[in-house]
């Protein structure tokens, strides 16, 4: 058996910056042993399985297809960078015919466009809920160690905690943040949560501009910081452009670059 990948960088137009993600367009369902095999072998944040709803659709002219992300230890119900890049892949390689594309996921029904050289997806809100910092202060502990925090809140739809700096906090704490992710995976084990996202909000004395920056971490699902979530200040950096909408939903709009094509044997 032989699968197509594809490796892409996105939100970002350089190779090595941004977010990969593998992608793999499948012209038959896999068993779950074997995409887990596979992402493990891929060893990214998450590898993307696209696979048709209608088998007399062609990856071509279909405008509609089912997308499931895995991580090298675990499938997710929502991931942006690999839907993103799986779009990018559909329309740069395979040449799909239609404007918009939209994803079967776990998450609902995910929607795609094309824009000039990037793309805009169609996402859900998620929005968190502030809550007691003591509640998590282990946590919190491992993860900014003794920066001062503004607030703290939580999202119980995607399990993720969000600390946000102080104000008074520079950009420097956030970017040379050094987090033991293993220390930071042992304060919690109850499966509570599945990520920590590290934010501040920008400053007009920051440049380039941006409206917030943020770091994401990981461990619990073998992701010891996910590269891109705004701009996102990590080593590999990246950039996102959010629109809030009146529906409850955001838009996310971004580019990718394919920096790997190739095929996994089997």
């Amino acid at each position: 058996m032989e699968i197509p990948v594809y490796t892409l960088d996105s939100f970002t137009n350089l190779p090595f910056k941004g977010n990969p993600a593998a992608i793999c367009p499948l012209l038959h369902e896999l068993s779950d042993d074997l995409y887990y095999k596979i992402a493990a072998e891929m060893n990214l944040s998450e590898t993307a399985f696209i696979t048709r709803i209608n088998p007399s659709d062609s990856f071509t002219t279909g405008s509609r297809f089912r997308l499931r992300w895995f991580t090298p230890t675990t499938e997710v119900d929502l991931c942006g960078h690999a839907t993103l890049a799986s779009a990018a892949v559909l329309f740069q390689h395979i040449k799909n015919v239609n404007p918009t594309l939209v994803f079967e996921t776990k998450s609902g029904d995910l929607s795609v466009t094309q824009k000039e050289e990037g793309y805009i997806m169609d996402f859900p809100l998620n929005p968190p809920t502030r809550v007691d910092p003591n509640d998590f202060k282990d946590t919190i502990k491992a993860a900014v160690g003794n920066l001062p925090v503004q607030e703290v809140l939580f999202c119980y739809n995607t399990k993720k905690l969000l600390i946000r700096l102080a104000d008074s906090c520079d950009i420097s704490a956030l970017t040379d943040l050094k987090v033991d992710t293993v220390a930071l995976e042992n304060t919690e084990r109850s499966g509570r949560f599945c990520a920590v996202i590290i934010t501040m909000k920008g400053s007009p004395d920051c440049q380039p501009r941006y409206d917030f920056y943020s770091r994401d971490f990981s461990p619990w699902f073998g992701v010891p910081e996910d590269p891109v979530t705004a701009y996102q200040c990590s080593s590999r950096g990246g950039e996102l452009e959010l629109e809030l909408r009146d529906d409850g939903r955001i838009n996310i709009a971004g580019q990718a670059i394919t920096i790997l094509q190739g095929t996994i044997k089997l």
